[in-house]
């Protein structure tokens, strides 16, 4: 099956758009692994914390059918690492599936690669403005596809965007 790598902030990543997604995703047969800036413990906005696999900077794109950026108000400093900012880059150079959750999609806007794409986000004046900037097209649903991009809006989106992220992986394969 597919091995997917998901990236949540050191701290405050979304508790559920990472582990609802990983869920299903294992349950489908898929390989998850979890990546953040460190490999120390990650916390979540409601508590529960996870031991990255990896670091984002020793994360090999070429490994991975799918690259994902979980929400939380932690998130947006994935956006300002060049670490991330260069996976998001080099995974969209590879042609694979790379998604977003919350203000994950900051993250994938600020690497440039979802210019001229339709894309969705939980809406602040700042998510909205980074998204804009980065020359997507917001559309305001609850998850939004654009090619090889996913992109949810929050929380209430994690069992949508976990289906549309298993029903891109068998189409891939």
């Amino acid at each position: 099956m597919s091995k997917v790598l998901m990236v949540v902030a050191q701290k405050n990543f979304r508790d559920e758009e990472l582990f609802i997604p990983k869920e299903m995703l294992q349950t489908e047969g898929h390989d998850v692994k979890i990546a953040s800036l460190a490999r120390a413990k990650a916390t979540g906005m409601l508590g529960a914390s996870v031991m990255p696999d990896m670091a984002v900077h020793e994360a090999n794109p070429d490994f991975f059918d799918a690259i994902i950026i979980v929400g939380g108000s932690g998130s947006p400093v994935l956006a300002e690492s060049e670490d991330v900012l260069g996976l998001v880059q080099n995974a969209n150079a590879r042609n694979k599936i790379v998604a977003a959750i919350c203000l994950g999609p900051m993250a994938l806007a600020r690497a440039g690669v979802l210019a001229g794409k339709k894309a969705t986000i939980f809406k602040t004046e700042e998510s909205l403005k980074v998204l804009k900037q980065g020359g997507a097209k917001y559309t305001g649903e609850d998850v939004t596809v654009d090619g090889r991009f996913v992109t949810a809006c929050g929380p209430h989106a994690a069992n949508d965007f976990g289906r549309k992220l298993i029903e891109m992986l068998k189409e891939q394969h």
